[in-house]
């Protein structure tokens, strides 16, 4: 079994990267295989929708017709993982720019490929500075529900407060949030695969 984390912060290894890790941590306690892939670092264009005349072009296809960038890497590790952590940092009350954008690309190429995310479990994860937390958190979550996707909770919202680089190692309760989605991922994992 594999999860794929996508981070989408601007900010290389930053807090959010943090995050998934931790959550990465206990699926490799129950030897589920774990790969993260930070936005920064590849390059994903906007959904084109009805450029150069191929209106849904991918919804013939049952992927992104485009190959000018990373997206068909990205859409086709996701197809092969068994499970999905997006996370994003607050930025403007709500996810990055670069989460959006890939969302949003994700969501219409993957419509007629039900295969893609419907009944993959999946969790949303934000590193908040001090608000914006919660409609982060709603962003990735309705994106998962629209989806069809099991979206994989904890004890409380899957948010965790620090600014600088490392500060939400302090958030105790933010961590311990973030040890569970893995046991409660690694636990949804193997009752669908067994």
């Amino acid at each position: 079994m594999k999860v794929i984390g996508i981070n989408g912060s601007g900010r290389k290894d930053g807090n959010t990267a943090v995050l998934i890790r931790t959550v990465f941590e206990e699926l490799h306690k129950q030897n589920i295989e774990t790969e993260l892939i930070q936005l920064r670092d590849v390059a994903v264009e906007p959904c084109r929708l009805c450029d150069g005349g191929q209106c849904l072009a991918c919804m013939k296809e049952g992927a992104c017709v485009f190959k000018n960038d990373d997206f068909h890497i990205l859409y086709d590790k996701i197809t092969e993982a068994d499970g999905l952590i997006l996370g994003s940092p607050v930025y403007g009350a709500d996810i990055t720019v670069r989460m959006k954008t890939f969302l949003d690309r994700l969501g219409i190429a993957s419509m007629a490929n039900e295969k893609v995310l419907r009944r993959k479990p999946a969790a949303g994860v934000a590193a908040v500075r001090r608000g914006g937390g919660i409609s982060t958190i709603d962003s990735l979550n309705h994106f998962m529900l629209f989806k069809e996707m099991i979206v994989v909770g904890s004890t409380y919202w899957n948010m965790i407060y620090g600014k600088d680089v490392g500060d939400v190692l302090k958030d105790e309760e933010g961590m311990a949030n973030m040890r569970n989605i893995g046991e409660n991922m690694a636990w949804l994992l193997k009752k669908l695969h067994a």
